[in-house]
């Protein structure tokens, strides 16, 4: 639907929403070049010569000295210059994934484009796993970022946006955190091996000795992860960096058998297909926690695990294509099972905030299930209707087009697609003048001008996807609402597969 006349003059007078790009309003195919071209926006590190992102520079280019060690790349997680190891491997498992399963669909340019947009995450990973029984988790301390002598506080963002600076000017002290055995860290561990033995296969046919490397590493980790069992956030020296952004709030036990799956996945190992047959009920795979995201791993991993009974006739392993099955249940609204909260405008919708890495995720595993369902020709049993594949691709579909623009306030979440998108995101570098037009420093409190003013940004961010609106379908246009302003990098790495989807696909059958 279209904004009415009203609400056109509310978003340009009163939001500053204004036609800045140019593109037809359900393109996929330019979404889905505008979600990779993202990536290139969160890169740390030394930048490449053909970076596409002009108004980034170079950053964090003394991250890992004080081991002794080059820690430098891989990507920020979200407005913030903070590296943070466990959704960066989600990142990096999900964008792999959407190669695998849609891959083929993808232009060549942007398949080519999605390829280096992994491996600038893989080679940091890489990094992280290089010393024996040693993950470093997270680079750049959240209080080094704030510069403040207050304590961190819970759900507190002024203290976050007391330092509010480019990544590029970044002058404090990068902390480095790091794991040693026995010390436990299966969550970020099992993930990294989960990312790595994924990347393995997206690489398969273009480059098998970086395919072996990182598969390689995907066991040597996974073992790390296996033979010293506990959440990485649990450590005390740990805790009060990763918390409360990105404690492992769900359990470890996911990761494990998660990593496990990808391990099998990618190397047919029978050994992997033994640890998830003898695993799933002391891990948890029966819980059939109806979620899919950076800390929680079931809903994905049953779908994933699901290939192996729909494709080879692995009974053993039913337990997990059962959950898979409820799990897509509680998606369809006419079902007796459905239980997932929409918002009047048809937007999945879970409590707590960055809400569309719900429906980012839900849809790409919506479609990834159709695809594994349809070359077997099954359908999932809702005990009142049987649900087709078909079925499944138009919730993914309606999720999609919610984002894109098909949504009461007639505004797309990507930024730089369509007409209508945000102008005010949560996002240092794109609020802040870029070092190529403000090559001065800008200090850490100096930044604060810019974070408060109710001018857009200067920098467009294409193809970040903001958190979202709320169970109202509003949405403000606050950069200091960052619930609903800010990008992650975990919200637009599933989407990419999904856009590739329906980039082939825009009326699926």
């Amino acid at each position: 639907m279209r904004p009415s006349s009203l609400l056109f003059l509310y978003l340009i007078f009163f939001h500053g929403f204004s036609p800045l790009v140019e593109s037809s309003y359900l393109d996929y195919a330019d979404a889905l070049s505008k979600s990779i071209l993202f990536f290139e926006g969160q890169r740390s590190g030394f930048l490449p010569q053909d970076q596409r992102i002009g108004w980034r520079g170079n950053s964090g280019l003394s991250d890992g000295w004080m081991y002794n060690t080059d820690l430098t790349g891989g990507y920020y997680d979200a407005g913030d210059n903070v590296k943070f190891g466990f959704p960066m491997a989600f990142t990096t498992t999900m964008l792999a994934w959407s190669v695998i399963e849609f891959g083929d669909l993808m232009p060549p340019n942007e398949l080519r484009n999605a390829l280096v947009a992994i491996r600038w995450a893989t080679d940091y990973l890489l990094k992280t796993v290089s010393q024996p029984n040693r993950i470093f988790v997270q680079i750049g301390c959240v209080a080094s970022l704030t510069r403040s002598m207050l304590p961190l506080k819970v759900g507190d963002p002024n203290i976050d946006h007391s330092c509010w600076e480019r990544p590029e000017d970044m002058d404090t002290a990068r902390s480095v955190y790091a794991v040693d055995a026995p010390n436990p860290a299966s969550d970020v561990a099992g993930e990294t091996a989960a990312a790595l033995a994924a990347s393995s296969m997206a690489f398969r046919s273009v480059d098998a000795g970086y395919a072996d490397t990182l598969l390689r590493n995907a066991v040597q980790v996974f073992q790390f992860a296996d033979n010293f069992r506990g959440a990485y956030s649990d450590n005390a020296h740990i805790r009060d960096g990763a918390c409360p952004f990105y404690c492992d709030f769900s359990g470890y036990q996911d990761e494990l058998l998660w990593g496990a799956a990808w391990l099998r996945r990618a190397s047919q190992d029978n050994s992997y297909l033994s640890y998830l047959e003898n695993n799933g009920k002391t891990l948890g795979a029966d819980d059939n926690i109806n979620e899919f995201g950076w800390d929680n791993k079931h809903a994905g991993l049953n779908v994933l695990v699901s290939k192996e009974v729909l494709d080879g006739n692995m009974y053993t392993l039913e337990s997990y294509k059962a959950s898979a099955d409820s799990f897509m249940c509680t998606l369809i609204p006419d079902s007796s099972s459905s239980h997932i909260e929409y918002t009047p405008g048809g937007l999945i919708y879970k409590p707590g905030g960055s809400n569309l890495q719900h429906a980012t995720t839900i849809s790409f595993i919506l479609l990834v299930y159709a695809k594994y369902l349809d070359r077997t020709s099954q359908t999932v049993n809702c005990g009142n209707e049987f649900v087709s594949p078909v079925l499944l691709r138009m919730q993914a579909k309606k999720q999609v087009d919610y984002i894109l623009g098909e949504n009461p306030m007639g505004l797309s979440y990507m930024v730089g697609y369509s007409n209508y998108f945000p102008q005010r995101i949560h996002h240092r570098g794109s609020s802040l003048p870029s070092v190529k037009d403000h090559p001065g420093f800008i200090a850490c409190k100096d930044g604060s001008i810019y974070f408060n003013s109710t001018n857009p940004n200067p920098n467009v961010l294409v193809g970040a996807i903001v958190g979202g609106p709320g169970e109202d379908d509003v949405y403000g246009d606050d950069r200091a609402d960052f619930r609903k302003s800010e990008p992650t990098t975990y919200i637009n790495a599933p989407f990419v597969g999904a856009l590739a989807y329906f980039a082939a696909n825009p009326n699926p059958s």
